[in-house]
C-alpha cells in the first residue's frame, strides 16, 4: 500500500491544535522555571545551544549517587524549539523525587543529525562526570530518536563506562531515517541514503544488557506507530528488552502528558526502567 510520507511526518498538520498546545507547553514551562527548584544554562559544551536546565535536587551523598539521572530531550524534527518550552516534562519524575536535566542542542540546517547525536554524547558525558549517576533518557518525537541513540551509543569510544545510560524510553520516536529522505523535511535534514543510515539507532548494533520502550499515541500516523513496533521488534530479537506501547487516544502531541503526572503509567515505566 502506498503511503505520502510528507503526510505521515507532518505531525501539525494531522493535529489542528498544534498551535494552540505548543503554546500551552511554553506557559507551563515557563511557570515551572519560576516556582520549582532548578539550576538554569548548566553549559555542557561551548556552542550556546550545548545548555540545560536542572530540576529537581541532586544530594551529593555516596548513597544518593546510587539513584538514577533522568533526562528529558525535546522534539522539533531536530530543526525548532530548545528546553525552555519543555521544562515542565519534569514535573512527574520530580513529583517522585528524582532529578530531571532538560537539554537543548544544536539545531538543522546549521547542525547535521548526527552533529546533534554528538551534543547529546556530550551532555551524558558531562553528567556522568558531574553527578556520578547512571542516566535513563525519556524523549518526545526527534528526543525519542535521540533517547534511542543514547542508549546505543558506545560508551568506550568516550572512554568511559558502557553502562552510564543504562535504559531510555522513545515517545514517538523515529528510529530509522531513511523514509524522511523524500519528504520536505530533508529540505532542512539533508539527509542521503548514508547519512539517514549512519544517524539511525535501528540499524546500529542492539544495545545489549539495556532497556528500551518505545511509546506512541494510537491517533498518530501509521508511520509513527510502525516506527515503534519496528524498533521494538528488532532490540527484542537482538536480545534487548524492549516494548512497544500505544496509547489510546492520543496523538503526537497529547501523548507526553503524562510526564507531567507523578503517578501516570509512563513515569511508573521510567522509574521501572530505572531499576536493575
Amino acid at each position: 500500500m502506498y503511503l505520502d510520507l510528507d503526510k505521515q511526518y507532518d505531525n501539525g498538520a494531522r493535529v489542528p491544535q498544534f498551535a494552540e498546545i505548543l503554546e500551552q507547553w511554553q506557559i507551563d514551562a515557563n511557570s515551572y522555571r519560576v516556582n520549582k527548584p532548578c539550576q538554569l544554562d548548566l553549559p555542557y559544551g561551548v556552542h550556546e545551544r550545548q545548555k540545560v536546565d536542572l530540576f529537581g535536587t541532586v544530594e551529593k551523598s555516596d548513597e544518593s549517587k546510587k539513584q538514577p539521572m533522568f533526562i528529558f530531550v525535546h522534539g522539533g524534527y531536530w530543526r525548532t524549539l530548545g528546553r525552555e518550552t519543555f521544562s515542565h516534562m519534569s514535573k512527574g519524575l520530580n513529583e517522585n523525587g528524582y532529578p530531571v536535566l532538560v537539554p537543548s542542542y544544536q539545531l538543522c540546517p546549521q547542525a547535521a543529525i548526527r552533529d546533534i547525536i554528538l551534543d547529546l554524547n556530550l551532555l551524558c558525558a558531562w553528567s556522568w562526570r558531574k553527578y556520578g549517576r547512571k542516566m535513563v533518557i525519556a524523549g518526545h518525537s526527534a528526543g525519542g530518536h535521540l533517547a534511542a541513540a543514547m542508549l546505543a551509543t558506545d560508551w568506550a569510544d568516550y572512554d568511559l563506562p558502557d553502562d552510564i545510560v543504562t535504559a531510555g524510553l522513545g515517545i514517538s520516536g523515529i528510529y530509522d531515517l531513511r523514509p524522511l529522505i523524500p519528504t520536505k523535511l530533508n529540505d532542512s535534514l539533508q539527509l542521503d541514503d548514508a547519512g539517514a543510515r549512519n544517524a539511525s539507532p535501528l540499524l546500529w548494533p542492539t544495545p545489549l544488557g539495556k532497556k528500551f520502550q518505545a511509546w506512541v499515541g494510537g491517533d498518530e500516523s501509521q508511520e509513527f506507530i510502525r516506527q515503534s513496533e519496528t524498533i521494538a521488534a528488532c532490540w527484542l530479537g537482538g536480545g534487548t528488552p524492549t516494548k512497544s506501547i500505544t496509547v489510546p487516544n492520543k496523538n503526537h502531541f497529547t501523548v507526553i502528558d503524562q510526564l507531567l503526572d507523578g503517578k501516570s503509567d509512563m513515569v511508573k515505566a521510567l522509574i521501572g526502567l530505572a531499576r536493575p
